[in-house]
């Protein structure tokens, strides 16, 4: 057996005996196993969530965007079900909430939230930065309306978070290639700057692309990258880009390149600078 399995249902079909379930298999969640020495990973860890509930919960939350293909979920997330049961053990989270048939679907075997319940799951339930990067990731991945979400808030006028939810959706942007990405457009927006324009191209006189900004105002030509770690571990990438940046300074542009250690008042400071010099008036 090489994923999560229920242990009673392995003893009962003779695929293993209680010695050998004890011996060569770890627990990791109540009756269900994985081979010993195996590290979970989120997929294993959700069909382990959805195992436990009698394979009757519906996965929900950030599980569910990974299944749909958002990028950025981490192996080690709480998974997130809607389903009846007051008292999950530990790595699990329960939700007691209605669900239509039709917020329910099928992704790799297991009934998962819509990507339409979904999004309305992730804008109710988490913070107001976290639920912005994680519906820009569910965004990139499946295009959702915000006009379908909105539906549900209507569907279900008295469920919780509905304002966080109303606040969430306007700022949803699936150009966001990373969730340092969000955090700086969301840093930007709220300090008053104009709001970006993500994966923003930047093409020379001849037509050819000089780089995709992560962030920028094509008016007034000003961008902002993140810088992510490359240059530690991708040498020639780093100089690279390096070139670029010589360029796209040549060609008139001011980009304001941050990095981690920055803090957010300069990196505000940085930019607003940049679109002053360039014409904009707050």
């Amino acid at each position: 057996m090489d994923g999560p399995f229920v242990g009673a249902e392995a003893l009962a079909q003779g695929a293993l005996t209680r010695h050998e379930l004890a011996r060569w298999h770890s627990r990791v969640l109540p009756g269900v196993y994985v081979p010993r020495g195996h590290e979970p990973s989120l997929h294993d860890r959700t069909v382990a969530a959805w195992l436990w509930s009698g394979r009757r919960g519906v996965i929900a939350g950030r599980a569910a965007a990974a299944l749909h293909g958002a990028d950025w979920v981490d192996a080690t997330i709480p998974i997130e079900l809607i389903w009846r049961n007051g008292r999950p053990p530990a790595g699990l989270v329960v939700r007691h909430e209605a669900i239509g048939d039709d917020e329910v679907t099928t992704v790799r075997g297991i009934p998962v939230t819509t990507k339409t319940r979904t999004a309305f799951d992730l804008g109710r339930h988490l913070d107001r930065g976290e639920a912005v990067a994680r519906l820009d990731a569910l965004r990139r991945a499946t295009a959702f309306k915000n006009d379908a979400v909105l539906r549900l808030a209507d569907r279900y006028p008295g469920a919780r978070g509905l304002a966080s939810l109303r606040t969430a959706l306007p700022l949803v942007d699936g150009g966001a290639a990373s969730p340092r990405e969000t955090w700086l457009r969301l840093l930007l927006v709220d300090a008053g700057l104009p709001r970006p324009t993500t994966q923003l191209a930047v093409v020379e006189s001849r037509g050819r692309r000089l780089r995709t900004l992560d962030l920028g105002w094509d008016d007034f030509m000003v961008g902002v990258e993140y810088d992510g770690d490359q240059h530690r571990t991708d040498r020639p990438q780093y100089a690279k880009d390096v070139r670029v940046k010589r360029k796209l300074a040549a060609f008139g542009w001011l980009v304001t390149f941050v990095i981690k250690e920055d803090r957010p008042d300069e990196i505000v400071r940085s930019v607003r600078q940049a679109l002053i010099s360039r014409g904009w008036r707050p």
